[in-house]
């Protein structure tokens, strides 16, 4: 497997998708790396040389694209702030509900979890 950044990519898969398991880059970023790194997306990961791989790694630091770690703790450092500002999102985060806008009586169990009944008569 080819690694770049040390986080290893498919061998089997084309470069534009394989770019993509990269945490912070989506396919839309993958195409425009590889368009600036003068790289054929058609290529599979395992038949890229080395060069290839080092300028598609140049291109991802020299646009200032965020990734793996340091986007991870950009995206923990804005929630830890929204929680500590006490905000109305912060606290929806802090309780582990939905913090968008949507219903709650109904639904939500991807935030809530499993359901807990209350108040059950005997």
């Amino acid at each position: 497997m080819a690694r770049i950044f040390g986080i290893e990519i498919p061998n089997e898969k084309r470069i534009e998708a394989s770019l993509s398991y990269l945490y912070g880059i989506g396919h839309k970023t993958a195409l425009k790396i590889l368009e600036q790194a003068a790289v054929d997306g058609n290529l599979r990961t395992g038949e890229l040389s080395e060069e290839h791989l080092v300028k598609i790694a140049q291109v991802i630091q020299s646009e200032g694209i965020m990734i793996e770690g340091d986007l991870r703790r950009k995206k923990q450092a804005a929630l830890k702030r929204l929680t500590s500002i006490n905000c109305y999102r912060g606290q929806r985060h802090k309780r582990g509900l939905p913090v968008r806008g949507q219903r709650t009586r109904t639904n939500a169990r991807t935030r809530k979890g499993r359901k807990k009944t209350v108040g059950a008569k005997n």
